[in-house]
């Protein structure tokens, strides 16, 4: 009996300083992909939004953070049941230990607890794309705190919590396809089916302001990313997020690439917009599959992913939904392909020995998948349409028809992104020139 107590002693986890310190990285890493969120729905609008697109992310940071630490991680991570968790310990964080670990992990629970909030601070932000231009910037602070505690934290428990129903069935999600992307995506899309069109819609030419922006910011959401996925392993001791690390670059390297072909062939060029849009797609696909598959596996999520996305932006105008800045098209569509492709290219060789379809394994892990993406999608779609009908018939979720005209920057903020005051050269040409830029650049 003591030789079996001091073998169990000596395989316990100790802390490590090493996977700590990485993990404290990729913490700050994800925390920098909401500011490259905004400033890639930023330029994405027109000049008249700049402003409240930014703050629509800046004020996610503010508000997950704090109700994360008073109740958000207690409710996601804490052992109760399958469909939400609890622990009062973790109710504040005021009865957590400096150098108590994550369970069978070598990473303080203090490390832990911020490397989710920073996944839960940016996927509300991520829906903020898809209702630009037209909602309530209080209406959306409180939709942000309501949606992050009745969607995103029970999702998230189901996912990734020790007794999540989807853990514990096995689905599979390295690092956010469903308790993200799938959830953010359905989520904007049962906002935007309840406050309605842009005026304008189908009518104005509604084309992004600052393309240079938006390329910053897919720069940032790519740089960001590798803290996000290769970081979701919580170390550095099997190798696994170093595979997870390649195939997050290979993936969005294919999606990018398959995005490019797929517009020249459909519209006759390669834009900026479709490079920065096939990265972001590619990224998305390969944040559940990445540790699963093979880099020759991320090559064909990533392509899969590009051109499924990039066919699927056009969708809002078939069915007539206007999602703004296309959360829909890629984050939900580019999800539910990276969850359900990990069915089919699971190699068996990376976080688990499970294979897909087309490395032996049949049809169960598919099916296992689907079952995942189909419940998180329809949840959150539902929910979140009964959030914002809620938040639309008590305090309203839009500015008025003049103030959506007239720019929600200066309606919503008092400010506006860009000062043409200055611009021109001379009293009659140069305020005249002035004026007559800024009249297009709004248009």
């Amino acid at each position: 009996m003591a030789s079996a107590a001091i073998t169990l002693a000596a395989e316990a986890p100790k802390l490590s300083s090493a996977n700590t310190g990485f993990m404290l990285i990729c913490s700050a890493l994800v925390l920098l992909m909401t500011p490259g969120l905004a400033f890639f729905y930023g330029g994405m609008v027109r000049v008249k939004s700049t402003l409240n697109m930014l703050m629509m992310s800046f004020i996610s940071i503010g508000i997950v953070t704090i109700l994360w630490i008073l109740y958000g991680f207690s409710l996601a991570f804490g052992s109760s049941n399958g469909f939400i968790g609890y622990d009062s310990h973790w109710l504040g964080m005021s009865d957590v230990g400096l150098t108590d670990l994550w369970p069978t992990y070598t990473i303080p629970i203090f490390v832990f607890m911020v490397f989710q909030m920073m996944f839960a601070v940016i996927t509300p932000a991520l829906i903020s794309g898809a209702i630009a231009d037209r909602v309530k910037f209080s209406a959306w602070a409180l939709f942000v705190a309501l949606w992050l505690t009745v969607v995103y934290v029970p999702v998230a428990h189901w996912v990734w919590g020790a007794d999540g129903w989807a853990y514990k069935l096995g689905v599979i999600d390295f690092a956010g396809g469903t308790a993200v992307h799938i959830n953010a995506g359905a989520g904007a899309l049962g906002v935007i089916l309840v406050i309605g069109k842009r005026v304008g819609f189908k009518r104005d030419p509604m084309r992004p302001h600052s393309l240079p922006l938006v390329m910053l910011g897919a720069g940032l959401l790519w740089f960001g990313w590798f803290g996000f996925n290769a970081g979701s392993w919580l170390g550095n001791d099997d190798g696994v997020g170093a595979l997870m690390f390649v195939n997050t670059q290979v993936a969005t390297a294919a999606a990018m690439l398959a995005w490019l072909a797929y517009e020249k062939i459909r519209h006759g060029a390669f834009t900026t917009l479709g490079a920065a849009s096939g990265a972001v797609a590619g990224l998305v696909a390969i944040t559940p599959s990445g540790g699963a598959v093979s880099p020759m596996g991320a090559i064909a999520v990533g392509a899969i992913a590009g051109v499924g996305c990039a066919a699927a932006v056009g969708l809002k105008y078939k069915f007539g939904f206007d999602d703004s800045l296309d959360v829909v098209g890629v984050h939900m569509v580019g999800g539910i392909l990276g969850s359900l492709l990990i069915g089919l290219f699971a190699s068996g060789k990376g976080q688990s020995e499970v294979k897909g379809l087309f490395y032996g394994g049949g049809m169960h892990q598919f099916w296992i998948q689907c079952a995942g993406v189909f419940a998180v999608l329809f949840y959150s779609l539902i929910v979140s349409a009964i959030l914002a009908f809620l938040l639309d018939k008590t305090i309203g979720m839009r500015v008025t028809e003049d103030e959506e005209i007239s720019g929600i920057d200066q309606a919503e903020h008092a400010e506006t992104a860009y000062d043409f005051s200055g611009a021109g050269g001379g009293l009659s040409g140069g305020s005249l020139t002035s004026a007559t830029e800024t009249k297009k650049v709004d248009a």
